[in-house]
């Protein structure tokens, strides 16, 4: 028997057994080059770390481990960990050339039919997940928050159609509608990590950054809607650069204080630095063109009439298909991609997903489906009531508009986490003061990374296109400065994540530019010109800019 530890990402340790099987055969594998077949020493002969990747362990609800009746192998291919109940052979070991990969997808395709719907495995009831909903963060009592923040903002309604004084103060209605998105932005991340159990962790992973923009999306919405189209740009800006530099620079100070270096998903990483240069050039290209424009013989003041703003617009939203395009590309790049080739990928991410194979999740499929959708219905009436009462407060605080849509509004979406933060902190020092730290976590916490790639490859676009559907015309035409502390964000996040590994220190580095940010935004009031331009016909007429 061998016994080996292992740690996921929340922190928490595991001991594992493994027992061999008696008909256990020498297994192959494929090398990362996928060319070789190297047959493996005997089990016996292996290190605990080598074994904790070949055998399948699972997990009860309680967290005891269960010995699982199987060997079962993870590998890393076609964009997916995929999980084998016995080890290939040299007959049917896979190679690159003469696989058939159809056959491969049609067999993924069955794997996440079966764990979807969890075919010979134990069925989790309604009541047990209803109750895992009420209990899975200290975030929850915060729910009353909601019932408050919509009867305080009818209230101030009704008497404001009455003509009466406003009964409650809007930065009052500010912070319950603050403390209200708070849970449900929980709600949906701890919605997104139990569908990993049934999809993967890669279709998992998607679903949770999808759900973790929600906040921000609802919130570009609904100032599209207002037509606060320069309010919205500057908004998109900050989104992504607070998940840019400000989350996983504090993820990186936090995780990797204990630790030389963290590990990220080589193959992730480099894609991501594609994509990532690949948003910020096409906001690059009409600023540039703007710039550039014969815009002297216009009859306006600052050289902008109806004939340039339709020419931005359209080619804003050719843009935008474009940028839709890539993003989808690249999404069914990483859950299928091309060849047979098995990626290298750190030991701790395949402990993750062995973790999620083996263990069992805490709520129904559906009842989790259910949730989100309810989830999602309440936080999308609620950041109305916030956009409505944040304006008034920028309004009487005499904040600058530029600041305010770099910093606070993009800041708003980030407070359930900064809240979880400070909570884990606290947790985290009374552990150590009583000698019971958890080992750190060598997997980095970049998701937020994806979260800005999303954002801007596939958020931004849809609301351009929304926009073109709605009448609200939003072109892709930012201002210099916005273009450039963009564009110095993406070089520096590009050359931290350059080697797939964080420290602290890089983690610092990225906090200090935020903040540099957050300063030179105080005094930054706008171009003119560009503001001169956003002014559409409609948009004019509903009272935005």
């Amino acid at each position: 028997m061998l016994q080996g530890r292992y740690t996921t990402s929340d922190g928490d340790d595991h001991t594992v057994d493994h027992r061999m099987s008696q008909s256990y055969e020498e297994p192959k594998y494929v090398t990362p080059d996928g060319l070789a077949q190297v047959p493996r020493q005997r089990l016996s002969q292996q290190p605990a770390e080598e074994a904790r990747a070949l055998l399948g362990t699972g997990h009860d609800r309680s967290g005891s481990v269960h010995q699982n009746r199987q060997e079962s192998m993870l590998r890393f291919q076609h964009g997916r960990f995929t999980s084998h109940s016995s080890f290939q052979t040299e007959d049917n070991a896979t190679t690159l050339n003469g696989h058939n990969t159809t056959n491969a997808t049609k067999r993924g395709s069955a794997q996440l039919g079966d764990r979807f719907f969890r075919r010979g495995k134990k069925k989790i009831g309604v009541l047990a997940s209803l109750k895992g909903i009420a209990l899975h963060s200290w975030l929850n009592p915060f729910v009353v928050f909601i019932p408050i923040s919509w009867v305080a903002h009818f209230y101030n309604a009704s008497r404001h159609h009455e003509g009466g004084s406003f009964g409650i103060p809007y930065p009052l209605i500010f912070l319950f509608s603050l403390l209200a998105v708070m849970p449900l932005q929980k709600f949906f991340d701890y919605g997104g990590e139990q569908m990993s159990f049934y999809v993967g962790k890669d279709l998992g992973d998607l679903i949770v950054v999808t759900l973790n923009n929600a906040v921000e999306a609802t919130l570009a919405v609904i100032l599209l809607i207002k037509c606060e189209i320069k309010l919205l740009q500057a908004t998109i800006i900050g989104v992504i650069l607070l998940h840019l530099l400000l989350v996983p620079g504090t993820a990186f100070i936090v995780d990797g204080a204990r630790l030389l270096h963290q590990d990220l998903h080589p193959h992730l990483t480099q894609l991501n630095h594609t994509l990532l240069i690949m948003g910020v050039l096409s906001l690059l290209l009409p600023g540039a063109f703007f710039s550039v424009i014969d815009r002297s013989d216009s009859p306006t003041t600052h050289g902008v009439d109806d004939t340039t703003r339709h020419t931005f617009l359209m080619m804003s939203r050719g843009l935008a298909v474009i940028l839709l395009v890539v993003y989808i590309s690249s999404r069914f790049y990483l859950h299928n991609p091309p060849g047979d080739e098995e990626m290298e990928v750190p030991m701790s991410l395949r402990n993750e997903e062995e973790y999620l194979l083996q263990s069992e999740p805490a709520l129904n499929q559906w009842v989790c489906i259910g949730m989100l959708i309810v989830a999602l219905g309440l936080m999308a009436t609620t950041a109305v009531w916030l956009v409505d009462s944040v304006e008034v407060v920028r309004l009487e605080g005499n904040i600058p508009e530029e600041w305010f849509g770099l910093i606070l509004l993009p800041f708003v979406s980030f407070s359930a986490d900064g809240a979880l933060a400070l909570g884990y902190f606290v947790r985290y020092v009374i552990q150590a003061l009583r000698g019971k730290e958890n080992p750190p976590a060598r997997l980095a916490r970049a998701q937020a990374i994806d979260l800005s790639i999303q954002f801007i490859l596939f958020w931004m676009p849809a609301i351009v296109l929304l926009g073109w559907w709605m009448g609200r015309p939003l072109p892709l035409l930012f201002d210099f400065f916005e273009i450039a502390i963009l564009f110095g964000s993406c070089f520096l996040v590009n050359y931290v994540t350059q080697d797939a590994k964080t420290n602290w220190a890089e983690g610092v580095a990225m906090v200090g530019f935020y903040a540099m940010i957050v300063l030179c935004a105080w005094f930054y009031r706008g171009p003119k010109d560009i503001v001169e331009l956003l002014k559409f016909g409609v948009c004019t007429h509903a009272g935005g800019h």
